[in-house]
């Protein structure tokens, strides 16, 4: 760390009311904005120089900004072996499970080492490791995917497949890409590379020459300061909300006997404001780091073939409005770290399901247990997993068979009552996840079923008698009278367009969409494994 570096971020951390640690990393995303600038200048013919600009700029923040020698050792013993067992291993099945392996299992080393050490510091390292541990195991698949034929792989593998190793120079500095270094978001080697030798950048022969993205000079890659600039001034703007609500609504506030003396209708909205305060940091840092990237040019996801209107969604990691208006369980965990569960979806949901078999039981739950695995080892985390395991089944029933009731069943669009219901499931989602997600940020195991308790395990009582009438005669009783109303006004449309919505298996965290359908499966596998060993 540099002495004066130090100094500067210790002398403003008093009158900010943040840490030094929260101010650098902060510093550091910004920092990266007039970096980005630099970064996207360099000539798109010299891409070793774009290469080495990157590798200098991460060494700089992990050493001369916050002095995590170690962190730089950790992060190089986890590039170097997943490359060393890509190019040992390279035309080998096993190699993507043995690199997973390697990589989960030195993350889980520093999880376990970070707890011990009980570190208050805002930055260490397995925040970087937890995002190498993403692009890495994707990076360990993609060179799988390109020794097979390609007759045998979907589009996404064909996609991202890597026939060959890339060389060592464009790996480490896609390793290191330093707008996303400490917080994300997650991405593709391919996706690196076709951003490297500006190929991703190619505008289809479709769109009119007068509609085509300005780009400077001989540059191809567009211009995208004011995308790059709204993120940063959202991302600030989140930071900011986060500094100022954290003065009342910190974590540490549950735990105190002013919280505890509230009346219980207080408790839900100071719990409710402080889960809020919490998502506003990474609200803000997310938003941050893509701006950044947005800036570089990676963000780039296309142009619109009728406007020219350039889409920089590529790496959108959160999507606020989405969290905190959501209407089901499904719609605010999709809203959350998305590149997270685009990794999960892609590479463990998928990968571990045999060929010819679609995604059951044993795929979620291989999918639920790496992303509360790949989190860490604190209670909080297994706590909220689980109980939201529960409560997407119940959204998913009470979508199934409620909602249908408030749409028209010719058009399919909403009847006027409609609205009320919408009220209804955005208060009731926010209020359950509220309480969800209070062992996510409380961590411990005794303060998280203190704080539960103080909230009288209300939506646990909710969920089990929900659970309770699903499986009872009256999830038939609202299935018979859907019917009727369907067969009553001849309608069809209605029940289809709900039917749909909830047909979607792809995972939401590992949550899966439809537990009872893989409980099923499950149980048929155990029945057919029983007349095979008889």
């Amino acid at each position: 760390m540099l002495p004066l570096v130090q100094r500067v971020f210790e002398y403003l951390a008093p009158a900010l009311g943040a840490s030094p640690d929260e101010l650098k990393l902060v510093a550091s995303f910004l920092l990266s904005y007039p970096l980005a600038a630099l970064l996207k200048r360099i000539p798109d013919n010299r891409p070793e120089a774009k290469n080495a600009f990157i590798i200098g700029t991460s060494t700089f923040y992990l050493v001369g900004l916050f002095d995590l020698w170690d962190g730089l050792r950790t992060l190089l013993i986890s590039a170097g072996g997943t490359y060393l067992l890509a190019s040992l291993m390279r035309r080998s099945p096993l190699m993507p499970w043995f690199g997973f392996v390697f990589l989960m299992g030195h993350l889980s080393v520093n999880h376990m080492a970070r707890m011990l050490a009980e570190s208050s510091s805002a930055v260490d390292i397995t925040g970087a490791q937890m995002v190498l541990v993403m692009k890495l195991s994707a990076f360990c698949w993609n060179v799988a995917d390109g020794q097979l034929p390609v007759a045998e792989l979907s589009p996404f593998q064909k996609d991202r497949m890597l026939p060959e190793l890339p060389g060592l120079l464009d790996y480490m500095a896609y390793v290191f890409f330093f707008p996303s270094l400490f917080a994300g978001p997650s991405f593709d080697f391919a996706e690196y590379r076709r951003w490297l030798d500006t190929t991703m950048f190619q505008v289809p022969s479709q769109v009119e020459p007068s509609k085509r993205p300005p780009v400077r000079r001989k540059r191809k890659i567009p211009r995208s300061g004011t995308p790059a600039a709204w993120k940063a001034a959202t991302g600030l703007f989140w930071i900011g909300g986060f500094i100022y609500l954290s003065k009342w609504y910190s974590t540490a506030h549950l735990s105190t006997p002013e919280f505890a003396s509230r009346s219980f209708l207080g408790r839900v909205v100071t719990l409710y404001l402080v889960g809020l305060t919490a998502r506003l940091k990474y609200y803000g840092v997310w938003t941050l780091t893509e701006g950044a990237c947005i800036l570089t040019g990676l963000g780039y996801n296309g142009v619109d073939l009728n406007t020219g209107r350039v889409s920089w969604n590529r790496l959108q990691n959160i999507d606020p409005w989405g969290v905190e208006l959501a209407q089901n369980a499904r719609g605010y965990l999709a809203s959350w770290n998305m590149n997270t569960n685009q990794w999960l979806r892609n590479y463990v949901y998928l990968r571990v399901t045999p060929k010819g078999k679609k995604p059951g039981f044993r795929s979620s739950l291989i999918t639920f247990g790496t992303s509360a695995f790949w989190h860490g080892f604190h209670p909080g985390y297994y706590l909220s997993f689980v109980f939201a395991s529960f409560v997407q089944t119940v959204a998913k029933n009470y979508r199934r068979y409620l909602r249908p009731f408030f749409l028209d069943p010719v058009t399919g669009l909403g009847t006027p009552a409609k609205i009320y219901y919408d009220i209804l499931s955005v208060l009731v989602t926010q209020l359950t996840f509220t309480f969800i997600m209070a062992p996510f940020i409380i961590l411990t195991l005794s303060g998280s079923l203190r704080v539960w308790a103080q909230m009288y395990f209300y939506p646990v009582i909710v969920t089990a008698l929900s659970i309770a009438f699903f499986s009872s005669p009256g999830k038939q009783f609202l299935r018979q009278k859907l019917e009727q109303r369907q067969r009553k006004l001849g309608g069809k449309l209605a029940r289809t367009t709900s039917q749909e919505s909830l047909t979607s298996k792809e995972p939401v965290y590992g949550l899966s969409a439809d537990p009872e359908r893989d409980i099923s499966e499950i149980m048929e596998e155990i029945r057919v494994d029983k007349k095979k060993s008889s």
